[in-house]
C-alpha cells in the first residue's frame, strides 16, 4: 500500500444551489387541497390556523402542505378571549405573531405596495409546512391561482422586477403581484398592484405569504390601464366577538383555482480532494499474485523495468493512519511509468 500525503492545494470547498418542487411526492403543482373536519370543528388549533394536506387528512399518506391563518390587528373575526377585554382574541394573537416575527416591532403594522404603499390592520398568512423543505423558498417561483366562480387571480412574487429585495431585518421580502407571462414578474399593469397596495408579502427565507386582505376583498375581474383595482370578492368578515372562519374563504378560493407551484432552494457544500499521481508513483502492487510466495520475486521480469498496475480506489486518511474515506473509480485506470493521473473525489454534505 501507497501513501502520499496531501498538500493545502489539494482541497477545495465548492457550494451549488439545488431547487425542487416543495410538495409531497414532488408534484411540480399542488392541484388538490382537503383539511381536516375533525381540527375545523373540535381542535383549539383550528382557531389559530387551518391545516391543508394534498390528499384526504384521514388517508394514510396525509401529509400537511401549508397553513392557512387569518391574523386582526383589533381581533375582529374571532371570539374573544374576554368578553370584558376588548380586542383580544385569536385574530389578534395571530397578526401580533407575525408582526413580531417578520416587523419585529410590536406597535408596527404591515404596509403593502410600492406605488401606492397601504397598511393593512387584517392579513391571510399562508404558511409552509417546516417539513416540506431543507433551507429556504426560491424566489421567481410562487405561481397561486385562486379562483372564484368564474374569475380567476394568479399571484407571484415580483422577484425579477427588483434589483434588491426589501429586508425585514435579516428576512428577504418581495411583492406579490398579478402574474403576467411567467412566475416572478407581474403583468405590468400598475407594477401588478391595487390602490389598496399589492396582494401581499412572499418572505421565502422563513416560508411565508402574507397576504393583504383588503386587496384580496376588491372585486374579482380582469385587470386593465385604467381598472386595476381587482381582488377576488373574498367577502372578509370582521364581525366583533362572532367566529367568521375567514381562512376557509381562502381555502375555498385556492381549492377552488387547483393550482399552486413553488420551489424550494438549498446550499450543498461539495469537498474535492485532488489526488495526483506523478509518472513515478504507484506503479507497482502488494497484491500477493504480483511476487513468489517465497524468495519475493516478482514473477515477470518484464514487471521490473515497465511495471503496469491498475488504480481502482483511493483511500483517505489521516496522520494516525486511521481510514476516512474511501473512493471508487468507475473503472480502472492503467498506471506505468509513462502516466500520470488525477483523480478528483468529491464528498458532498
Amino acid at each position: 500500500m501507497g501513501f502520499k500525503r496531501l498538500e493545502a492545494e489539494d482541497f477545495l470547498v465548492s457550494s451549488d444551489s439545488v431547487s425542487q418542487t416543495v410538495w409531497t411526492d414532488r408534484k411540480v403543482v399542488l392541484d388538490t387541497f382537503h383539511t381536516s373536519s375533525t381540527q375545523e370543528q373540535a381542535s383549539v388549533s383550528g382557531d389559530y390556523y387551518l391545516a391543508v394536506y394534498q390528499t384526504a387528512s384521514t388517508s394514510i399518506s396525509a401529509e400537511p402542505q401549508f397553513d392557512i391563518s387569518y391574523g386582526d390587528s383589533d381581533g375582529a373575526g374571532g371570539v374573544l378571549y374576554n368578553n370584558n377585554v376588548s380586542g383580544k382574541s385569536p385574530t389578534s394573537t395571530v397578526y401580533g405573531q407575525f408582526r413580531t416575527l417578520v416587523l419585529e416591532d410590536e406597535n408596527s403594522s404591515f404596509i403593502f405596495g410600492t406605488l401606492n404603499p397601504t397598511v393593512s390592520t387584517y392579513i391571510y398568512v399562508i404558511s409552509i409546512e417546516r417539513a416540506r423543505y431543507k433551507e429556504k423558498m426560491l424566489p421567481g417561483s410562487l405561481s397561486l391561482l385562486l379562483k372564484n366562480g368564474t374569475n380567476t387571480l394568479r399571484l407571484t412574487d415580483a422577484s425579477t422586477n427588483v434589483t434588491i429585495p426589501t429586508y425585514y431585518g435579516t428576512q428577504r421580502a418581495y411583492q406579490i403581484v398579478r402574474q403576467g407571462g411567467s412566475p416572478g414578474s407581474s403583468d405590468g399593469i400598475h407594477a401588478g398592484e391595487t390602490t389598496r397596495g399589492s396582494y401581499g408579502l412572499f418572505l421565502p427565507d422563513t416560508g411565508l405569504l402574507i397576504l393583504n386582505g383588503r386587496a384580496l376583498d376588491l372585486p374579482a375581474g380582469q385587470a386593465t390601464s385604467n381598472a386595476f383595482d381587482v381582488g377576488i370578492g373574498l367577502g372578509t368578515q370582521r364581525q366583533v366577538n362572532t367566529e367568521n372562519m375567514n381562512p376557509s374563504k381562502l381555502f375555498d378560493v385556492i381549492r377552488e383555482g387547483g393550482s399552486f407551484k413553488l420551489n424550494c432552494e438549498e446550499t450543498l457544500s461539495s469537498d474535492f480532494v485532488f489526488v495526483r499521481v506523478r509518472n513515478g508513483e504507484f506503479n507497482y502492487t502488494e497484491n500477493p499474485s504480483f511476487m513468489t510466495g517465497t524468495t519475493g520475486e516478482v514473477y515477470h521480469n518484464s514487471s521490473i523495468n515497465n511495471p503496469q498496475v491498475y488504480i481502482t480506489t483511493v483511500g483517505l486518511y489521516n496522520d494516525q493512519n486511521e481510514l476516512l474515506g474511501v473512493a471508487k473509480l468507475s473503472k480502472p485506470l492503467l498506471k506505468d511509468f509513462t502516466k500520470e493521473a488525477l483523480v478528483r473525489v468529491k464528498l458532498d454534505f
